[in-house]
């Protein structure tokens, strides 16, 4: 097949945000054609991009690139929560074991000539001994040991050796801040969708975020502009937790940070926010990034800064109808019986977003 323009495929397109980037990419001057991958279906509208049912684990994406002649490869498909995966060990299956077949896959392909991998400043991992910005040839202080971040970590070194054997590849790599809009389901959102949110005692981290349109955005000017490098992307400025907090008019409760892990552990069984120990982390001492190469080198320029992506983000919540002493309450006797029962649904117009199933949007993906 003769197409004029770019052949891209993009993973993860089951999800939210993989979808709604696939059918913006179809529209692109540059770009002929979109194939989009996953193991199952989207639940809307692709429009004109091509969808091609295949599980990245398995070599049979290899076929794919070849028959459709690919030049242009987006991976997407990077989960941030066990419980949208199955489980933890689905999870790192999909995104360690999913990523090293696509590169292999691409490795194989002499018509790649262009990966994009959609990362995230989760690798640089957050403890008290980070300097005020990561800058992308920094190192994370504490190396991840487990969960996403560690995925995030393998993920990249895998991506660091696809480029030193396909050196003719233009490899381009984006570390995005935590992904928040009125779309986006993920840890950091469910965490400020509940009534009550959980602060650890003593800290006041800092926070930066990207706009789900930025996001797009980004992905889409990488694709085209074909700019190698790895590069950090938020919107300007940071916000404190404090200060995020008060602008939802939210109620907290400051816990010591093993109760806040406790009472993570009741909301994960119970559906209701997924925390895992590196967003413990990150509430507890929060991080930043130097976006200096995003715009010297890439060219990209958000168009929210982290304060206005979210308060775009709070103007989708609903309020919490009164229903923060109850809830409150409901947490404080969940810790004090152990944890032993998941909490008590809160009414329709204050129930957090559920973590979805691994059809669902996940960031983050971290989005994030």
């Amino acid at each position: 097949m003769v197409t004029s323009g770019r052949v891209v495929l993009v993973t993860g397109v089951s999800r939210d945000l993989g979808r709604r980037f696939a059918r913006s990419l179809a529209a692109e001057p540059s770009v002929g054609r979109v194939i989009g991958v996953d193991v199952v279906p989207p639940r809307g509208d692709l429009g004109d991009v091509s969808f091609v049912r295949a599980d990245i684990r398995n070599p049979v994406i290899a076929k794919v690139i070849a028959k459709e002649d690919v030049d242009t490869v987006v991976h997407m498909s990077v989960i941030a929560t066990p419980a949208s995966a199955g489980g933890r060990g689905t999870m790192k299956e999909l995104n360690v074991i999913g990523t090293m077949q696509l590169l292999a896959a691409c490795q194989k392909a002499t018509s790649v000539q262009h990966l994009v991998v959609k990362s995230t400043t989760t690798v640089y991992g957050a403890s008290n001994r980070d300097p005020a910005m990561f800058t992308e040839d920094m190192e994370p202080r504490r190396a991840p040991r487990s969960g996403y971040a560690k995925d995030v970590a393998e993920i990249e070194g895998y991506v660091r050796g696809f480029a030193r054997r396909r050196s003719d590849v233009r490899v381009t790599q984006l570390r995005c801040a935590n992904v928040i809009g009125p779309h986006v389901s993920s840890p950091i959102t469910s965490y400020f969708r509940l009534p009550v949110i959980p602060t650890v005692v003593g800290h006041d981290p800092r926070l930066q975020f990207l706009h789900e349109d930025d996001l797009l955005a980004v992905l889409r000017h990488a694709t085209v502009e074909d700019v190698p490098g790895t590069f950090n992307v938020a919107g300007d400025g940071v916000l404190m937790l404090s200060q995020a907090v008060r602008r939802l008019r939210r109620a907290t409760v400051a816990m010591p940070a093993p109760a806040v892990g406790g009472l993570g552990s009741v909301l994960r069984r119970a559906r209701v926010a997924d925390f895992s120990p590196e967003q413990l982390a990150f509430l507890t001492y929060g991080r930043g990034v130097d976006t200096t190469r995003m715009r010297a080198v890439l060219g990209f320029e958000p168009a929210y800064t982290t304060a206005e992506a979210f308060a775009d983000f709070g103007r989708s919540l609903p309020p919490t109808g009164g229903h923060a002493d109850r809830v409150l309450a409901a947490v404080e006797e969940q810790l004090e019986r152990g944890a032993a029962r998941p909490l008590p649904a809160a009414p329709a117009s204050v129930v957090p977003h559920p973590a979805r199933p691994a059809t669902a949007d996940p960031e983050g993906a971290d989005h994030g």
